[in-house]
């Protein structure tokens, strides 16, 4: 099998084991394309165990690849997903709109952006931001249902949020009721005290800045992220 149909023999296997309350197990698997043909060790475990609900670990090769409990590839390594594209798939980083997928007339990684826009890899001005996506272990499948230029929402974690706000761009829960709420970092922020003085916040650890809610009623300063917000995935790009 190719490392695409790996996904549907592990959530064969899985199924049947957890049928029988086992959520782990090792076997070998029998890669017959590729550059890694011939007899790989595959260890499953669960990745957050939730029942028949839950993710499972891949260790496969060496490398670690998350699955959801349909067999698809929900985070993995750029080396899986150099493979995934040999064989035929598209794959992106949570945040993008856009997706890179394999040519193998030219035997290289074409880069399809969110404009619609193909780039060969080999023509990259942005070296050092090419580099660090190559280096990323959250590569997954590009979908209709997760890639903007397919149809579909990217939807990314609230780690990544930070890291957008921070580069100046304004994220939303996709759960959240109310029109245009989202929330953005601000910084020069100042205030009036009692005695009429205008007050420049500062702070040792995070200077003159703190995150804005803006919704309907306003903009609340010094948002703070719940528990839900911080653990969630459903993290957007607010328009």
């Amino acid at each position: 099998m190719n490392y695409r149909n790996i996904a549907d023999y592990i959530t064969k296997i899985m199924k049947e084991r957890k049928e029988n309350g086992i959520y782990h197990g090792e076997f070998l698997v029998s890669v017959t394309s590729g550059d890694d043909q011939g007899m790989v060790l595959a260890i499953i475990q669960p990745h957050e165990e939730d029942g028949d609900t839950a993710d499972f670990l891949l260790h496969l090769g060496g490398k670690e690849t998350v699955y959801d409990p349909t067999g698809l590839p929900k985070y993995m390594p750029f080396e899986m997903a150099l493979k995934l594209m040999k064989d035929g798939e598209k794959v992106k980083l949570p945040s993008w709109g856009g997706y890179w997928y394999w040519d193998p007339e030219k035997e290289t990684i074409i880069m399809h952006t969110k404009e619609d826009v193909e780039l060969d890899i080999r023509e990259t001005d942005r070296v050092e931001y090419t580099l660090s996506n190559v280096l990323s272990d959250e590569w997954q499948l590009a979908t209709e249902g997760n890639t903007p230029v397919l149809g579909g929402t990217a939807t990314f974690s609230f780690g990544d949020a930070i890291k957008y706000m921070k580069r100046g761009l304004k994220v939303a829960r996709q759960g959240w009721n109310g029109k245009n709420q989202y929330i953005e970092l601000a910084s020069n922020i100042s205030y009036q005290n009692a005695a009429g003085d205008i007050i420049n916040n500062e702070h040792d650890a995070i200077g003159n800045k703190a995150i804005a809610f803006v919704g309907t009623s306003g903009v609340q300063m010094g948002w703070l992220a719940s528990q839900a917000d911080m653990l969630a995935e459903d993290w957007v790009f607010a328009e």
